[in-house]
């Protein structure tokens, strides 16, 4: 285990600079941090559009942003990285440029995976881990990167969910608040996956939409800015009770409309991971096809849960078979 001299409370940066479903699967390793070093300073270097994610975690005390480091000369980031005082970098999403500007920023530990040629001459504690061939969940893979900082065993999917320290900082407006019914249960269909995740097609969504009673759904459709224009002319055919959100909330608007809805349904994507962190109920639909298989991807949370197809894509999915599971929620 590593000492961090002259300090009690050492600050230490977790570097994932990705999407949104692979950042909610990193934040545990801010609460497992806290555990280890109670007066620790924890901060997470990722990008803009992830901030909200970042900020909704009282594990997490300070967000870097790496879009507004990386525009910076060369010399400048070294500076910025030397003016925070960090002691140890943990690269979860290897990126060689920040490997690079974090062994010239003189941090004393920096943690990486042995996969990583380039990790081998910028940082000094290598953990092996194999991602592809492991059984691990995503956030538990994650976690093995604290074992030089003491982490004794990967704990299970059960102990990383009680350890969720999501905090909503997010207030809606009366526009959005105005979306949630108080009579009925509110549903956030996601369809689309951004290209992240395998997609259970829109013609099973419209089946399940209508196998739901409308006079005990209320069943709201989510998704970005982008997605707004592909989804149109689908939600013209869609029963009027259905709300159309889409492209209506930034990504923190999002993260607290989920909060106050009572379910969501998607496939492997990062409003699926953002539900299932909030403790609302969450079902993901997952093929069974590695490395994308809810054995490394499904949502964890104290009411997630997903169904597994049992082969390589989703067709033996069923709307019966979701709307099932969705109505024992009520």
């Amino acid at each position: 285990m590593f000492q961090f001299q002259d300090t009690e409370a050492p600050h230490i940066l977790i570097s994932r600079v990705d999407a949104i479903g692979d950042v909610v699967l990193t934040l545990p390793v801010a609460s497992y941090l806290k555990q280890l070093f109670p007066g620790a300073k924890v901060s997470f270097l990722g990008r803009t559009y992830t901030q909200p994610v970042i900020n909704a975690m009282a594990s997490i005390d300070a967000f870097v942003n790496y879009d507004e480091l990386k525009t910076l000369p060369d010399t400048s980031q070294i500076e910025y990285l030397q003016k925070q005082n960090i002691d140890a970098v943990i690269h979860v999403l290897p990126n060689k440029h920040i490997a690079r500007i974090a062994k010239q920023a003189g941090i004393k530990l920096r943690i990486g995976t042995t996969n990583r040629v380039f990790h081998w001459y910028t940082c000094n504690k290598l953990v092996k881990l194999s991602r592809k061939k492991s059984d691990l969940h995503e956030s538990q893979l994650n976690l093995v990167l604290l074992k030089p900082l003491g982490l004794k065993y990967v704990p299970s999917l059960i102990e990383i969910i009680s350890n969720n320290n999501f905090q909503n900082k997010v207030e809606l407006t009366p526009a959005l608040n105005a979306a949630l019914a108080n009579d009925k249960f509110n549903l956030v269909i996601h369809p689309k996956s951004h290209g992240s995740g395998m997609e259970w097609g829109l013609d099973n969504f419209a089946e399940l939409i209508n196998n739901l009673p409308p006079d005990k759904f209320n069943i709201i459709i989510t998704g970005s800015e982008n997605e707004k224009a592909l989804l149109a002319n689908w939600i013209k055919t869609l029963p009027t009770t259905v709300r159309d959100m889409t492209g209506q909330m930034s990504l923190g608007q999002l993260i607290a409309f989920i909060s106050k809805a009572g379910g969501l349904i998607a496939s492997g994507t990062g409003p699926l991971h953002l539900a299932a962190l909030t403790g609302i109920n969450t079902l993901g639909l997952f093929p069974s096809l590695r490395p994308i298989h809810p054995g490394r991807w499904a949502p964890i949370g104290k009411k997630a849960g997903y169904i597994e197809s049992g082969t390589n894509n989703l067709e033996t999915i069923t709307p019966f078979m979701v709307a099932e599971q969705v109505k024992t929620w009520l």
